[in-house]
């Protein structure tokens, strides 16, 4: 009888449950097809040492430029994805959160890409993050980051927006697979490389027919002479077919070694993908180093980048304080190179003057070379 009850009170329970669900689910839906959207409201999540790279106006204005209907639309026709896509199409944006009260009101959160150095260098003006994302500049905002100038060439296009290994990766597998197509093409060539060698053997083994007796025949022997020309006439038939093949042979090859050609250039043209991207991660640890460190985080204000002929980065330093520049070279041994830089700093140039010299070199290990 107990179990019985039991069961009869979950049973209740659960209808009840149910009932509850679908009576509430209803008044939401009725609630939402009856209220309309009243206001907006954008709110910017976080902050970049006080500064600004998008502000709520800015935003209020890319949800008005893409069309989609807000204030006094329906809660329940709010589109909320697309609101969030045309927010986020600017690379500046890390993230974009959309959603309607119960009393009406559109928020929209947004949360901005923290910059950590500027490129400012031939027809690149753009931020990097840490993580390697690369958005244009806003001409309306700026960020107190590390800028990087000179004749360095990024590993994207102009006006790349997105993470920049992701941009690298895609390449080099579409050099790839370039590269798996063309040795596709090498094959019906390697068949013809073969199909010639079996002609060759074939041509090998071409005879003269001999006739009469000694051909297997009954009658007189064959003449002589007329055998010596039959024996000529075979002889020039395969040498002219050798010749025939051996050009076949010649232009086959050459069709092989043009297509390895193009497989070298699309290998050639991977590690130079790679390289470069493994120069871009260094410009940007380098930078990551210093902003960790007081000292140099207000000291150095701009960074020259070139590349030198080996390919490698080589980089420049222009600190705040005197009139010098300094020769860092490649992007290596860098706690050193600084550490080495900062002891000149202090038993050096604090005794002779700042003014002293006109380029500083930290590029010879265990060296300082001054330029006045």
């Amino acid at each position: 009888m107990q179990k019985t009850l039991k069961i009869v009170m979950m049973t209740l329970l659960w209808v009840f449950v149910v009932a509850f669900v679908v009576f509430f689910h209803g008044r939401a839906r009725h609630h939402r097809a009856n209220t309309t959207v009243h206001s907006l409201r954008v709110t910017i999540t976080d902050s970049l040492r006080d500064e600004m790279l998008v502000t709520s106006k800015a935003v209020e204005q890319w949800i008005e430029r893409s069309k989609i209907p807000t204030i006094g639309v329906p809660v329940g026709d709010i589109d909320l994805a697309g609101i969030e896509q045309s927010i986020r199409g600017n690379g500046f944006i890390d993230r974009a959160s959309a959603y309607v009260t119960y009393g009406g009101e559109l928020r929209v959160e947004v949360s901005q890409r923290r910059p950590l150095l500027r490129l400012m260098v031939d027809g690149y003006d753009c931020y990097v993050t840490a993580e390697g994302y690369v958005f244009p500049a806003p001409r309306l905002a700026s960020v107190y980051v590390p800028v990087v100038t000179g004749s360095y060439a990024p590993p994207i296009p102009k006006g790349y927006v997105g993470s920049v290994g992701e941009y690298i990766s895609e390449q080099i597998a579409k050099s790839q697979a370039q590269s798996d197509t063309l040795q596709y093409e090498k094959v019906p060539l390697f068949k013809n490389t073969q199909d010639i060698a079996d002609s060759v053997r074939a041509v090998r083994r071409m005879q003269v027919e001999r006739k009469g007796w000694l051909g297997g025949f009954k009658g007189p022997f064959e003449d002589y002479d007329e055998y010596d020309a039959r024996v000529a006439a075979k002889r020039a038939e395969k040498a002219a077919l050798r010749r025939n093949l051996r050009y076949m042979d010649r232009e086959n090859d050459k069709k092989i070694a043009a297509v390895t050609a193009r497989q070298e250039a699309e290998s050639e043209k991977q590690k130079k993908l790679q390289k470069r991207y493994e120069d871009f991660l260094k410009l940007i640890n380098f930078v990551k180093y210093i902003e960790q460190d007081s000292f140099w985080r207000a000291e150095i204000v701009q960074i020259v980048a070139s590349t030198m002929s080996s390919g490698d980065l080589r980089l420049e330093l222009i600190p705040r304080t005197g009139n010098h520049t300094v020769s860092f070279g490649t992007v290596d041994d860098v706690e050193a190179k600084l550490d080495k830089l900062l002891t000149f700093y202090e038993k050096g140039l604090r005794n002779i003057g700042w003014g002293s010299f006109r380029r500083i070199s930290v590029e010879y290990k265990g060296q300082v070379v001054c330029t006045k």
